[in-house]
């Protein structure tokens, strides 16, 4: 899923527990891999620098400079929607770190790249393992469509049970 995909889910799962906000916090970092189980579109990262299936040297060039923006607008727009759909002035920051919480297994895969130890080495291994091997980058349509869809159910539902 996109990073903001990951946000969403993880500030929506804070949202619901705001009277807990560690279990909110860690139930946000742990449906990054619920998530990422589902068949979904990911965008191809296009420079070794920072593809974690690579990890090569950091080199300035442009595939690098179109990488951080397309991830840096993804990371910011995944926080702007998650605080838009369920923050208030008491959760605020509740919600943005149950996003940035739902983000972070993918910014650990980058730490993993070049710091190849424990505990990186086994949530690596988990977050391949849990990742479903069915892309949907074949048919990039379908695949932001479908985000796009799981997005509103989850929204609806996790906005109805706040507001109820």
């Amino acid at each position: 899923m996109t990073l903001t995909a990951h946000a969403i889910v993880g500030a929506g799962i804070a949202a619901v527990l705001p009277s807990h906000p560690i279990l909110g916090v860690c139930a946000a970092f742990a449906s990054h891999f619920l998530v990422d189980a589902i068949p979904h579109y990911d965008y191809q990262i296009h420079s070794a620098s920072i593809n974690p299936k690579v990890g090569g040297r950091i080199t300035f060039n442009r595939a690098l400079f179109l990488d951080l923006v397309s991830i840096g607008g993804d990371f910011v727009l995944g926080i702007a929607l998650a605080l838009f759909f369920f923050a208030t002035p008491a959760t605020c920051w509740l919600i943005a770190i149950g996003a940035f919480a739902g983000q972070l297994p993918d910014g650990l895969q980058f730490v993993y790249s070049r710091f190849k130890h424990e505990p990186l080495v086994s949530l690596q291994r988990f977050h391949q393992w849990i990742h479903t091997s069915h892309h949907l980058r074949e048919h990039p349509m379908f695949g932001v469509t479908s985000q796009v869809f799981f997005l509103i159910a989850f929204v609806t539902l996790a906005r109805a049970y706040l507001f109820t």
